[in-house]
C-alpha cells in the first residue's frame, strides 16, 4: 500500500481485527455482486468504498424512475442507461483505485458460472427465485460464499451459505426449488426504501468478514428484520443431509 492508501483505508486499518493484513486481502479480492438494484446499490457502494480490488456488477436492467426511492446507487441522470454501467460509474467517484466491471447480461446458469469462478465472494441481491438458485448452484459448483439478502415492503432476510464449511446450509436447503413459494416483487408489492439499504449493508459487512477472514459469519443462520418495530430474529438453518444441490460435497461436519 502506498500512502495515499494507508490514508484512505486508516480507520480499517486501526481496527485489530482488519490491519493491513486484512485490508491488503480486501484489495486482492474479487466480489460478484448479482443485481445492482436496491440491495446492490448499497452493497457495491460500502465494497467500493472499503477497496475490494475488484468488483463485477450483473445487471441486465436498466434504471428507471421507479427505482430511484431506494436504489441509491443510481441518479436521475441515469435513467434508461444500464444499472451496471450507471453503477460503475458511480462507483468510479466513490473509489477509482477499484476496478468495476460492468456486466450487462442475464444472471443464468451458464453466465453466473463463469463469473463466480473468479470470485472470492459473491452477493445475491437479485429479485427472483429463479436467479438465487441458480447462483446458489454457481457457488456451491465453485466453492465460493455466498452471502444473500432479500427486501420486500417492511420484511428483510440475510443469511450466508458457505460451501467451504461442510456444516454449512446452502440456499436449496433453505428454500427448496421444488417447493412453491409464491414470487412477490417490490414492483407490485412496494418496498420501504430504508430497508434495503438496511439489508444490503449487512450483505456487504458479511462479505467484507468472509474476504478478511474476521469474526464469525451468518452461515447456518437466517437474520430477518421487521422494520415496522425495528426488530431482528434470528432462525437456526441445518444443511439438508439429502439436498440435491449441495449434500454431494464432502462428510459433513458435526452441527
Amino acid at each position: 500500500m502506498d500512502d495515499s492508501q494507508l490514508l484512505r483505508y486508516s480507520r480499517h486499518i486501526l481496527l485489530d481485527e482488519i490491519g493491513i493484513e486484512g485490508q491488503q486481502r480486501l484489495m486482492d479480492a474479487h466480489a460478484v455482486i448479482v443485481g445492482a438494484g436496491g440491495l446492490g446499490s448499497p452493497a457495491a457502494l460500502y465494497l467500493a468504498a472499503s477497496g475490494v480490488g475488484k468488483l463485477t456488477l450483473l445487471d441486465d436492467d436498466t434504471v428507471d424512475l421507479t427505482n430511484l426511492q431506494r436504489q441509491i446507487l443510481h441518479d436521475t441522470q441515469s435513467v434508461g442507461q444500464p444499472k451496471a454501467a450507471s453503477g460503475q460509474a458511480r462507483l468510479a467517484l466513490i473509489n477509482p483505485e477499484v476496478q468495476v466491471d460492468a456486466v450487462v447480461l442475464r444472471a443464468d446458469q451458464a453466465v453466473l458460472e463463469e463469473m463466480v469462478a473468479e470470485a472470492s465472494v459473491v452477493l445475491d441481491c437479485s429479485d427472483n427465485f429463479a436467479t438465487r438458485h441458480a447462483t446458489n448452484r454457481a457457488c456451491v459448483s465453485r466453492g465460493v460464499p455466498l452471502v444473500a439478502g432479500a427486501a420486500l415492503r417492511f420484511d428483510g432476510q440475510v443469511s450466508v451459505f458457505d460451501p467451504r464449511d461442510n456444516a454449512s446450509p446452502c440456499y436449496e436447503c433453505l428454500f427448496p426449488a421444488d417447493q412453491e413459494f409464491t414470487e412477490q416483487q417490490c414492483a407490485t408489492m412496494g418496498v420501504f426504501a430504508p430497508l434495503v439499504g438496511i439489508i444490503g449493508a449487512v450483505q456487504a459487512a458479511e462479505a467484507l468478514k468472509l474476504i478478511a477472514g474476521i469474526g464469525v459469519s451468518l452461515a447456518g443462520r437466517l437474520l430477518m428484520l421487521d422494520a415496522r418495530t425495528m426488530e431482528w430474529n434470528t432462525m437456526r438453518c441445518a444443511a439438508n443431509p439429502t439436498c440435491p444441490v449441495c449434500a454431494s460435497r464432502p462428510a459433513r461436519s458435526p452441527q
